[in-house]
């Protein structure tokens, strides 16, 4: 079970791909494969999975973002990764506020949702979805993620504030999403993965849900 955040690293790199929340697919999730008591601590040193995530980020090659179960928050490592884009991105188009964002990282590097909202002239709501979809569609990523400290004494209660980014801008270069497969290829092996992980008794639409 996991109690720290190399412990929640460890799991993902032995996952591959991993959502964050639990799922239609019984223990494939951060959440069930956490020690209870520590998915939401009250305590003052340990703010378990939403705090060790930001480890799991900085580790430099695992992606994380709303990317599996239809749209709901999941890391991957980048082999991983790299199937799944290379499926996504041959199958789905962003909209045009999809593009506006693309232009703007293209050109900046990097993107928070304030900006998103200045950008498309949105709320947060419209915002977070619009980020959401590029995510997905595996052409954003959460680049960075900033631990908020408040009040006199400077205190962190598990507030963050999120940087997004291209894969490519996080993992260094366009070689590191290169594969030989094709689309086809890159789905039936993330099928073909996720089956593997629970001793192949997954049904067909179980393994669509979390890739959905």
């Amino acid at each position: 079970m996991i109690s720290s955040a190399s412990e929640m690293e460890h799991a993902i790199r032995e996952a591959g791909l991993i959502p964050f929340f639990r799922n239609v697919i019984p223990g494939y999730s951060i959440q069930e494969l956490t020690k209870p008591g520590y998915w939401f601590d009250d305590g003052e040193d340990e703010l378990g999975p939403w705090d060790w995530k930001i480890d799991c980020v900085l580790s430099g090659d695992i992606a994380y973002g709303k990317f599996l179960c239809g749209n709901k928050a999941a890391f991957a490592t980048l082999p991983f990764y790299r199937e799944l884009a290379n499926w996504r991105r041959a199958t789905t188009q962003p909209t045009e506020d999809g593009k506006l964002i693309m232009d703007y990282l293209n050109q900046h590097g990097s993107i928070t949702i304030r900006q998103v909202r200045a950008l498309l002239g949105v709320k947060k709501g419209a915002a977070d979805a619009a980020v959401s979809r590029l995510q997905h569609q595996c052409l954003v990523v959460t680049g960075v993620i900033e631990r908020v400290y408040n009040g006199p004494d400077h205190t962190y209660k598990g507030w963050q504030i999120s940087t997004f980014c291209t894969p490519e801008a996080l993992f260094g270069s366009d070689e590191l999403l290169h594969t030989s497969n094709t689309p086809e290829e890159s789905l039936a092996f993330l099928k073909t993965h996720i089956s593997s992980l629970s001793g192949d008794s997954l049904t067909p639409k179980q393994i669509q849900k979390v890739l959905k």
